[in-house]
């Protein structure tokens, strides 16, 4: 395989870093759990990736086929989005809960009050 054929991977480690930079420098919550959804999405393409066959065709028995994609990865990354959309709305929640009791969304001021009263 070519270098211009794993650009799919060039692409996940640039969101996966992307995304980890993100959650470490980011003092604010909301800002951290974007970072988490755009380290998340770098998973799913790398799983995608791999499930996908050069030449594959859907697992369907028919002439000519030779090579047949397995659908799994596919619908296991659904699954996947769908408990990440859960996660990322509870994680929102639980942000507005710290706002209302905290005053800020800042880890570092949220830290500091803590350690004051």
């Amino acid at each position: 395989m070519s270098a211009l054929g794993l650009y799919n991977y060039e692409i996940v480690i640039v969101l996966m870093m992307t995304g980890f930079y993100v959650v470490i420098r980011s003092p604010n919550l909301v800002k951290k759990i974007v970072g988490l959804n755009i380290f998340q999405t770098s998973v799913f393409i790398l799983y995608i990736s791999m499930g996908k066959v050069a030449d594959g065709t859907a697992p369907i028995v028919m002439e000519g086929a030779r090579a047949y994609s397995n659908p799994l990865p596919h619908v296991l990354i659904l699954t996947a989005i769908v408990v990440g959309v859960a996660t990322t709305a509870l994680g929102l929640a639980l942000v507005v809960r710290i706002r209302e009791a905290y005053g800020s969304v800042d880890e570092e001021a949220i830290q500091k009050q803590d350690r004051v009263g």
